[in-house]
């Protein structure tokens, strides 16, 4: 294969956009959410066997003044929203929608959000 060709056929691979991802969970208050996750005894070994993940999100439900927000999946791991997301997460949450299906691009930690809309 000639360097022109493996240039192309590389330049090629590297120009596929990311494909969008799908996430559904439960809408948090991102701040909330965070301090009760870090809110645990040095000493406790066993974190997430003690762990009450349902309360943990029923305690940190979005409220009106919520501003930045956070998607709980059903194995307990959190994705904080990009800016745009919490724009649209807010909408949901005036509206008491706290089950969710988040569609965007995880970079890190955080969903950078395309959609986001009622879990069905």
């Amino acid at each position: 294969m000639t360097r022109a060709a493996r240039f192309l056929t590389s330049a090629c691979f590297v120009s596929i956009p990311a494909l969008a991802q799908t996430w559904s969970g439960y809408l948090v208050d991102a701040k909330c959410f965070g301090a009760m996750e870090r809110n645990t005894s040095p000493t406790n070994t066993l974190r997430d066997v003690n762990t009450d993940r349902e309360a943990e999100v029923r305690y940190c439900r979005p409220t009106r003044k919520t501003t930045s927000f956070a998607v709980v999946d059903f194995n307990g791991q959190s994705f904080t929203l990009d800016p745009a997301g919490n724009t649209k997460a807010a909408a949901l949450a005036h509206n008491r929608i706290f089950h969710v299906t988040v569609t965007g691009q995880m970079q890190k930690r955080t969903l950078q959000v395309d959609s986001i809309s009622p879990a069905k």
